[in-house]
């Protein structure tokens, strides 16, 4: 099966003040085939969202290609672009900041209509947006409703409504639930892979819940200041990470099981304006040696299907745990 997105190099990179520059993505590559849901982790800082940002070109790419459907769209004008976009949506992280108080829920979900589906009449777009409502488990008279009049999780469900009236292929959900109660972060992650399954979405899953990424994704690529440093299945890096960084992140979650070892982070995450030399987690990472602080490690296959950065190949991280691994 051909890969619906490819993302081969991709790096953003903003200019600020006195000349300097902030490495927020720095020479990503993966693949997401269709109907897949890859998980994007990493702490906070580490460059996820504007992986996420930069792949649907909200922000312009540094360096690097984005291929979606086959296409080349990281050089495409905006005016070509602009009929791509119906494809390729977003599901912001909080569903206050996202929705327009001043406009109901039907004239929120008009507009992608409008821009897409010009020719659409005043009838059917009333029916499909009450079709969308349905989908999402609104009833349809939430259209005349305002944001204020809905709860948190109602209202991420008018926002994952608003990106997928449309029928993407593509969904990037950042952060998705984060900004939610936990009592109904279940429900939109359910309603989600509900729709992955019935519209064949493919997702791209950005969270910093390990918890929760592993319940929704196939594979999972984590991240550290700007770049991705594994990624493989879900079952094969939950059972056995293979970057010091993935291990410390598992050993802080205590609903994933087993008896693995707390690993306390020394210090805070590098600045991405000035990056350590080397390996950048090398600065945190207990297992690091003098060869960590020479060239960058690139990431190497380790596994069927799993890569790791680590100049340290022959690290044997964390005891299996294939009983408490997501299905």
């Amino acid at each position: 099966m051909s890969a619906l997105l490819e993302v081969v190099g991709l790096s953003k990179h903003f200019m600020l003040p006195h000349g300097r520059l902030l490495r927020a993505v720095s020479n990503v590559s993966f693949d997401l085939a269709p109907g897949e849901v890859l998980g994007i982790v990493g702490e906070s800082g580490s460059g996820k969202t504007t992986l996420g940002r930069t792949i649907l070109r909200l922000n312009e790419p540094t360096e690097g290609t984005i291929r979606f459907r086959g296409e080349d769209i990281t050089i495409l004008s905006r005016a070509k672009l602009r009929p791509i976009r119906r494809h390729m949506q977003i599901v912001f992280q909080d569903p206050y900041a996202s929705l327009n108080p001043r406009m109901t829920v039907g004239e929120i979900l008009a507009i992608p209509l409008e821009v897409h589906e010009p020719t659409l009449g005043r009838a059917r777009r009333r029916e499909r947006i009450a079709e969308m409502l349905a989908t999402v488990g609104l009833f349809p008279e939430a259209a005349e409703r305002y944001p204020h009049e809905f709860s948190g999780g109602q209202r991420q469900r008018v926002g994952i409504a608003r990106a997928l009236i449309c029928r993407p292929d593509l969904l990037v959900a950042d952060e998705p639930v984060s900004a939610l109660d936990v009592s109904v972060q279940a429900q939109v992650v359910n309603l989600l892979l509900d729709l992955r399954e019935r519209l064949g979405l493919a997702i791209l899953f950005i969270a910093h819940d390990l918890a929760v990424v592993g319940l929704v994704s196939d594979r999972v690529a984590v991240m550290y200041l700007g770049r991705i440093v594994e990624i493989a299945s879900t079952r094969a890096l939950f059972t056995r990470p293979r970057h010091p960084y993935t291990e410390a992140l598992f050993s802080a979650v205590p609903n994933l099981g087993g008896k693995r070892e707390r690993i306390l982070l020394e210090g805070d995450l590098p600045s991405p304006i000035a990056p350590p030399s080397g390996c950048a987690f090398r600065t945190r990472c207990r297992y690091a040696i003098k060869a960590c602080t020479a060239s960058l490690p690139p990431l190497v296959p380790v596994g069927d299907g799993h890569a790791a950065a680590c100049v340290r190949p022959e690290l044997a991280l964390a005891a299996p745990l294939a009983e408490t691994a997501p299905a």
